[in-house]
């Protein structure tokens, strides 16, 4: 099971979230959210992340030479695009980085369309509000598709969530921070997160692994293999 923590804007949450099990890291680089941070500042942090943490720049209606520049200059692991981006702007970024993640609201017509990106990322129709929407509508994902799963999760509901959609992955901001839009991380709440999701993987059930396996391979980047 991923587990991304998203809205990363200082060093220390950064290691500590990467300290309690945290796979990948999220840095937002989407002008007016509360959580952005330059790319500078990301890749401060990111040059002081242990060896292999995989790292991923949120972008939102960006130019796409401009996610493959900064992508590339703080090297990072791959790219989020959270906005209406093109078919075709997404297949062009995906030729040129390692990784994509495409977010869609949940149901948007989009979903049923064939994607380059590696993921699919399934968000509240408010990005970032820390509301819950209803997972039923989940089953509009195209099977066998790689899901990785946000919108108003937090230590509380994440197993729920897990075994009602079965994702690939879980996504969370809003749901660890101390105060929500503050953009920094609450210990406590970070740690039960995490250890709620590995719950499930350690209690060998089963109703957290997807239908079909994703395509998706992560060994070139030393990400996980749960």
């Amino acid at each position: 099971m991923f587990i991304k923590i998203c809205g990363i804007t200082d060093e220390s949450d950064a290691l500590l979230a990467v300290a309690l099990g945290a796979d990948a890291l999220g840095f937002v680089f989407a002008s007016g959210s509360p959580r952005q941070v330059s790319p500078d500042d990301a890749r401060d942090i990111v040059r002081r992340l242990p060896v292999g943490t995989q790292t991923i720049g949120v972008f939102r209606d960006e130019r796409p030479a401009r996610v493959v520049e900064v992508v590339q200059r703080i090297g990072l692991s791959g790219a989020q695009l959270h906005g209406r981006e093109p078919s075709s702007e997404v297949a062009w970024v995906r030729e040129r980085i390692p990784f994509v993640i495409q977010a869609f609201p949940i149901g948007d017509p989009a979903l049923a369309n064939p994607t380059a990106a590696d993921v699919m990322l399934l968000d509240a129709p408010s990005p970032g509000s820390g509301r819950v929407f209803d997972w039923a509508l989940a089953e509009g994902a195209p099977r066998g598709a790689r899901i990785l799963l946000a919108g108003g999760l937090n230590p509380d509901n994440v197993v729920e969530a897990i075994h009602r959609v079965r994702p690939w992955g879980v996504d969370v901001s809003t749901g660890v921070e101390t105060e929500p839009g503050s953009g920094r991380k609450d210990a406590r709440r970070l740690a039960h997160f995490i250890e709620a999701v590995r719950s499930v993987i350690d209690n060998d059930d089963d109703a957290w692994r997807p239908t079909d396996p994703p395509p998706f391979d992560w060994a070139p980047f030393g990400g996980p293999d749960d």
